[in-house]
């Protein structure tokens, strides 16, 4: 019998995938389809891990009609220490997501209750805290201690914005001092968190909640596991600074998928609205 001899195709013939039609999951390592994915609102079927998603997807997903009256939405960053490259990088991150900076605020409703909302998007410099962001989330505290309205902040950054120094350092003291007086009035903050939500915004406003609720897999914490394990010369357990992990040590107070996210925010507020 015989058998034809196969023919190693030439890089040319082989099949093309388009580019990102497939996602790896970050912790399980599962190729996902991008479609089916994106359906699931970018939460892993195998493992529930949630892929980072856009403030204005948040917006939808979350507010009532999807609709945010967003404030001071031209404010937009300088460059205070004229930093290399920093006014192009800027520029970019506007192209790229459409935003002035990496932090949205304004009124809005969910599940009929009036509150100020507040979303960061780990798109625009990987949602870093300028003095542009600090000077919104001090903003929307106001807001909501002038109207008397909870208030919701959505967090997702990887820290402090470095181009920006100890302007960026000082946003850390400003937002915690304006919740300081927010609690005073006894008017409530709920701290959503995001994956990732790290360095001087997790040392900051993003966990001083009265009520704080991770997504799953979210990675939190002020600095990363790899730098930690560097440092102390040691192997973190399995999990650490993910979501399961800091509700399990008292850090977060829920752990909820974004699927149900909407739902449980309504239960709180309606417990909050009837209390107050």
């Amino acid at each position: 019998m015989w058998f034809r001899k196969k023919v190693k195709a030439r890089p040319e013939e082989k099949l093309k995938l388009p580019d990102g039609l497939w996602v790896k999951c970050e912790p399980c390592g599962e190729i996902l389809y991008r479609k089916e994915l994106q359906k699931n609102l970018w939460i892993c079927p195998r493992c529930n891990f949630h892929f980072r998603i856009g403030c204005r997807n948040y917006i939808t997903l979350l507010l009532d009609d999807a609709h945010l009256d967003e404030k001071d939405k031209d404010l937009e960053a300088v460059d205070p220490l004229n930093f290399p490259e920093y006014k192009k990088k800027i520029k970019s991150a506007q192209k790229k997501t459409g935003m002035k900076d990496a932090v949205v605020y304004g009124l809005a409703r969910i599940g009929g209750i009036p509150v100020v909302f507040t979303a960061m998007d780990f798109g625009f410099m990987g949602g870093s805290m300028g003095s542009v962001v600090g000077e919104k989330i001090a903003r929307a505290i106001r807001l909501a201690r002038a109207r008397r309205f909870p208030l919701i902040i959505l967090s997702a950054s990887g820290g402090a914005r470095m181009q920006e120094g100890i302007f960026s350092l000082m946003q850390m003291a400003k937002t915690s001092a304006e919740l300081a007086l927010l609690a005073k009035e006894r008017i409530p903050f709920l701290s959503i968190l995001t994956h990732p939500t790290t360095a001087g915004v997790m040392a900051s406003y993003a966990s001083l909640g009265d009520i704080i609720i991770a997504e799953p897999g979210a990675l939190l914490g002020f600095t990363g596991p790899r730098v930690i394990e560097q440092t102390i010369g040691e192997k973190l357990p399995p999990g650490f600074q993910r979501s399961k992990f800091m509700l399990e040590h008292g850090l977060v107070d829920l752990v909820v998928s974004r699927k149900e996210m909407r739902n449980i925010l309504i239960k709180i507020l309606n417990i909050i609205w009837e209390s107050g």
